[in-house]
């Protein structure tokens, strides 16, 4: 007798457990992370292992975060539902669907064409008004649309870029992974005081695509 694949909706049941169990444990995280069908952002043959708490790839040499990473940097970003948010680095549009469950505005910002407008696209069709996507060089932020609550990259720099901590508000938190190498990466936490003195913190070893400087080439 064959055992008969999990539906929909035991996916999505154990998709939840799985981020539980990784640390994800804060009510309006998970509550927003329920709400965003991550099938809506992969496709092909990789669609069918949209539940799975792994990084998928996706267009332009990039990939879609593991979902159990996507919900402990939001819930490390600390968003208050009167925040904008900027995002550095679309990809897909999964984060940035998360992020407006959660934020007043997001701001997502991505250096290849074809992905900032894929992902508008789909935040479109999902009825995500309060995203706006922008094809721009991340690494020098959204001066016109600064300052910024929150700032979250979902791309490694050697060191938080300069630009971007000058966008973040005092008492705003910016998460990013930081590192040199693709090997060697940690996600850091940092708190800007209302004197503008900044407070790092070291959350965990991740592995993410570089930051790079420029737009990509489909632009």
């Amino acid at each position: 007798m064959t055992e008969e694949a999990p539906t929909i909706a035991e996916r999505k049941m154990q998709f939840l457990f799985a981020l539980r169990s990784r640390g994800v444990t804060e009510k309006r995280v998970l509550e927003a992370m329920e709400k965003v069908d991550r099938g809506h952002f992969v496709r092909g043959i990789f669609a069918e292992r949209a539940y799975e708490d792994m990084p998928l790839p996706i267009a332009c040499g990039q990939t879609i975060s593991q979902p159990s990473v996507v919900g402990l940097m939001t819930q490390a970003l600390e968003v208050q539902p009167r925040d904008k948010v900027m995002e550095i680095g679309t990809g897909s549009g999964y984060q940035a669907a998360v992020l407006s469950h959660l934020a007043r505005r997001v701001y997502t910002v991505d250096r290849h064409t074809r992905l900032a407008r894929e992902a508008k696209t789909v935040l479109d069709g999902l009825g995500l008004v309060n995203v706006t996507t922008f094809a721009a060089d991340g690494t020098l932020g959204l001066p016109d649309q600064a300052p910024f609550d929150r700032i979250l990259v979902t791309a490694a720099a050697e060191d938080p870029p300069g630009p971007l901590l000058a966008q973040l508000k005092p008492g705003g938190i910016m998460v990013l992974p930081v590192g040199q190498s693709d090997t060697v990466q940690s996600l850091i936490r940092v708190l800007k005081h209302a004197d503008s003195r900044l407070e790092y913190e070291e959350l965990r070893p991740v592995r993410f695509v570089p930051l790079l400087e420029g737009m990509g080439k489909d632009s």
